[in-house]
């Protein structure tokens, strides 16, 4: 097809096209209801499928309006809590509950469950009219049971337009007062071109804030068609996205001080809503991937720079190695606890209370903050997630050598990143055999990764213990411990966010950018 014969419509028919053909239904927008954001019929229909009797007996009290009754109940929940409460939490009316959606089993011991999920019900509608004031259309418009998840607008570099078009209508020509484009109504919204992505998860017109959803800083060729086609073929997909509802979507709070002239220092709680990037979605499914073919055991290492957004990662990862199954037929998880490590005592508060953030199930997360007794009880117990500091880690190490029963995951962040001040010399203390030594003068040349690449080669692999190391700048001990052998037989790191990628799409500063050697400053 020629750019002169290539159509707008053309690239939006070859998306729906491809997701009718993944399970999905085509909806038109007179279903749309602009007045409740939703699509009543959908949201009946799947409730009725999946939860029949909780359903009569709302019918016995609402009658003939049981269907408009629930409908604006459900609506009025979403509007107060937001769409991702609602699907993970659902709601209540008049004594009877309902789900909103089901996510696939941990395991497949529940075959009852597997039948529910499979009656989730994936809708998408082309040119939705969403507002009562204008007759402004959104190119694509995903819905989960009824319920909007997904907003796109797509551009083609056939016709002219280009992703920043799309970037720039959202800014522009969306209001964020408009019901269906308010703040946790929708999912993510996603601009969309047939060479790059970005996505936001709130509208603000100009201040709008969108994120590239790419696999590097330029998406590879496709032989097979678009370089995005990742996006419709992959994470626009059924499984893909309950998985994503269910184990990814968060939002956080974030507290952030500022000064007043009247009341002093000021926090405010703000809500940020979190969906992951593309190398963050793809670097823990390729993890979990790996981890259900090879089992316990194993060392990882991750090369993330800074700006890959490390905290997130590790919190999915953990919260989802918690409760993970290596088939479907096991009846017990492959890990009994998770370990997650950190060498600062700011950022192991940060990550905690991230991880925490991410719990679902009250009780999963266990931070040890006292001492070596508590983390040994903690392990012993085989709690589910335990966040500890690195200088905890002779500990660690040596309670998970003697529970031989048990199988753990360790999650060490940024290992040397304490190379100096108070961390550093605690941590050589409790390394150290001879205390005398210890309390000498640190020297210049100690750092806390070469002392726990020394601990773990000293007990050596232990086939109930898997090792997942995240570090930007990793030395060749480091990539010897934890790295892969590539095809030359060197040690590599199991997945990269380079410093390269984080610079150029914006998340560090390029520190050599306006560079200058000193000979040259000075020179006459």
């Amino acid at each position: 097809m020629t750019p002169q014969t290539y159509k707008e419509q053309d690239f939006e028919e070859h998306i729906v096209e491809h997701l009718l053909t993944s399970g999905y239904h085509k909806r038109h927008p007179k279903d749309y209801d602009k007045d409740l954001c939703l699509i009543p019929d959908e949201v009946i229909q799947f409730i009725q499928a999946t939860q029949p009797k909780e359903h009569e007996k709302l019918q016995r009290q609402y009658g003939a309006d049981t269907a408009n009754k629930l409908c604006y109940r459900l609506s009025q929940e979403i509007r107060n809590r937001g769409t991702l409460h609602v699907l993970r939490k659902g709601i209540k009316d008049r004594g009877a509950k309902f789900r909103l959606a089901y996510y696939k089993p941990a395991s497949g011991m529940n075959p009852e469950h597997q039948k529910l999920y499979a009656q989730n019900r994936f809708s998408v509608v082309r040119q939705l009219k969403y507002s009562k004031k204008t007759e402004s259309s959104l190119d694509l418009t995903i819905f989960l049971n009824g319920l909007p998840v997904i907003t796109a607008e797509l551009k083609n570099s056939l016709t002219g337009q280009f992703v920043e078009d799309a970037v720039k209508q959202y800014k522009t020509d969306r209001d964020p007062r408009e019901p269906l484009l308010q703040f946790k109504r929708c999912l993510v919204h996603f601009a969309v071109g047939n060479e790059k992505v970005f996505m936001t998860t709130k509208l603000e017109g100009d201040k709008t804030r969108f994120l590239p959803f790419n696999k590097d800083t330029e998406n590879p060729v496709n032989p097979n068609g678009h370089k995005t086609a990742y996006l419709w073929e992959d994470i626009l997909q059924p499984d893909t996205l309950l998985n994503l509802i269910n184990d990814y979507l968060h939002v956080h709070v974030k507290t952030e001080k500022f000064w007043d002239e009247t009341r002093g220092v000021v926090e405010l709680a703000k809500e940020v809503f979190v969906f992951p990037r593309y190398h963050q979605l793809d670097l823990v499914r390729q993890l979990l991937n790996t981890v259900k073919k090879e089992g316990v055991g194993n060392n990882y290492l991750i090369q993330h720079s800074a700006g890959s957004g490390k905290s997130y990662e590790i919190a999915w990862l953990c919260h989802q190695l918690a409760r993970f199954y290596q088939k479907e037929t096991d009846k017990e998880r492959l890990f009994d606890s998770i370990v997650v490590v950190t060498d600062r005592k700011v950022l192991d508060k940060q990550l905690r209370d991230n991880i925490k953030q991410f719990e679902q199930t009250p009780g999963v997360v266990k931070a040890v903050e006292k001492g070596s007794k508590e983390l040994k009880k903690a392990l012993e117990e085989g709690k589910g997630i335990i966040t500890t500091t690195l200088q905890k880690f002779p500990v660690i190490s040596e309670a998970m050598t003697n529970l031989r029963g048990q199988r753990f995951a360790v999650i060490l962040d940024e290992a040397h990143s304490s190379q100096s001040g108070e961390s550093a010399k605690h941590l050589k203390k409790v390394l150290s055999v001879n205390l005398e030594e210890a309390e000498e003068e640190d020297r210049d040349d100690f750092d806390p990764e070469d002392e726990i690449i020394k601990e773990i080669r000293t007990r050596g692999r232990q086939s109930h213990i898997s090792y997942f190391a995240f570090t930007a700048t990793p030395k060749n001990k480091t990539l010897e411990l934890f790295g892969q052998k590539n095809a030359e037989g060197k040690p590599v790191a199991f997945h990269i966010y380079s410093m390269r990628q984080a610079i150029e799409e914006g998340f560090i500063l390029d520190v050599l950018e306006h560079y200058t050697t000193f000979n040259r400053y000075f020179k006459p």
